[in-house]
């Protein structure tokens, strides 16, 4: 039972997002690398997150409880900022590194478009999100012992895995908002994001109320989703088009930069 649910959770948290690395990014070694650094920028964000709440907590009172819920969201918020922060530092970075390539480049277009770029670095930092916050929860699913013993959920595993899958998701929606809020200059919209994250973020302190964080969660996620399509250039038509094989330069893997 402990292997089935092991497996079962693995494939819903990672499962989407692994399909979409091996249809549209794997056969493009400039697009790995772009991810990987992605994910690298993501982990430095962590990293200086996870460094200043524990100096944080070291030097708070360590037996009041409200300081520590307190210190608990202040980190949780300074961890989204941060986050935002680095996807900011990284679109900079892609930026000067594109440029560079089509300097290197004999053809007249970037090697490959800043759509292409927002979607490969959201699905990186999404990677790294999803491998960090389920990791542990996983491999405490092989057992020893039954969730819910004591009374408590039965479906703590299960729910880790379908927001965990949401978040990865939700990171590559980001990306692409972001990107392109960035590349028009619609500070509102990067408002958007980073308001959106840090509600998902605080949405998970209703747990165990699973119900309270998947739901909204799934909602912003879907509202997201359409938003990073139509910031992507989609519409209505070559959706039908893609989804009945009549244009396959709208799918990413045959996506030319323009």
């Amino acid at each position: 039972m402990t292997a089935a649910v092991f497996f079962g959770c693995t494939f819903i948290a990672f499962g989407p997002a692994v399909a979409l690395f091996l249809f549209t990014i794997a056969r493009e070694p400039l697009r790995v690398i772009f991810l990987i650094a992605g994910a690298f920028f993501w982990l430095v964000s962590l990293l200086l997150s996870s460094l200043v709440w524990f100096i944080s907590v070291q030097i708070s009172n360590k037996d009041s409880a409200a300081q520590q819920k307190g210190l608990l969201i202040f980190g949780v918020v300074l961890s989204v900022l941060l986050q935002e922060t680095f996807r900011f530092a990284y679109y900079k970075l892609l930026k000067k590194a594109n440029e560079g390539l089509l300097a290197l480049s004999q053809e007249e277009t970037m090697p490959i478009s800043i759509r292409q770029l927002a979607y490969v670095s959201g699905l990186g930092f999404g990677f790294m999100s999803g491998a960090f916050s389920v990791v542990n929860i996983l491999a405490d699913s092989v057992g020893p012992g039954t969730v819910g013993i004591h009374g408590d959920s039965q479906h703590y595993f299960l729910s880790s895995a379908f927001m965990t899958m949401a978040i990865i998701l939700l990171h590559m929606f980001w990306g692409v908002v972001f990107f392109d809020a960035c590349e028009r200059q619609r500070w509102w919209a990067l408002a958007a994001v980073i308001i959106s994250h840090l509600v998902v973020s605080c949405l998970t302190f209703q747990n165990p109320e699973y119900v309270a964080s998947l739901v909204p969660t799934y909602v912003i996620l879907l509202l997201m989703g359409v938003w990073a399509f139509y910031s992507a250039g989609g519409s209505l038509r070559n959706l039908k088009l893609c989804l009945t094989c009549k244009d396959k330069d709208f799918l990413l893997s045959n996506h030319r930069p323009r």
